[in-house]
């Protein structure tokens, strides 16, 4: 584990508490939760677009080969895993 997970974590806590304190201004629940999935979407869109760059050029790729999730680096999968784990942690926590 490295410093950018630590970071990944500490930015996907501050989006998902945004949502969290929009929804309970505008009463309305599960503000934990549709930030948890916000969160995991940005970074599996953010590691997703950085394999698409690792293999090549973007626009020559075949399907969904930069989703090949199993063969990103450790480093790759450890900074959407982390982050997406926390934030459903929070989620799980929050609405209880």
């Amino acid at each position: 584990m490295n410093m950018t997970h630590l970071e990944h974590v500490v930015i996907a806590l501050m989006i998902q508490s945004m949502f969290i304190g929009v929804f309970y201004a505008l009463k309305r629940p599960y503000g934990a939760w549709f930030g948890a999935f916000f969160v995991t979407a940005l970074f599996l869109g953010r590691e997703h677009a950085q394999r698409e760059y690792k293999i090549g050029d973007p626009s020559q790729l075949i399907g969904y080969e930069a989703l090949d999730i199993w063969r990103w680096s450790f480093d790759a999968q450890l900074d959407l895993l982390l982050p997406a784990l926390v934030v459903f942690a929070v989620a799980v926590v929050v609405s209880r």
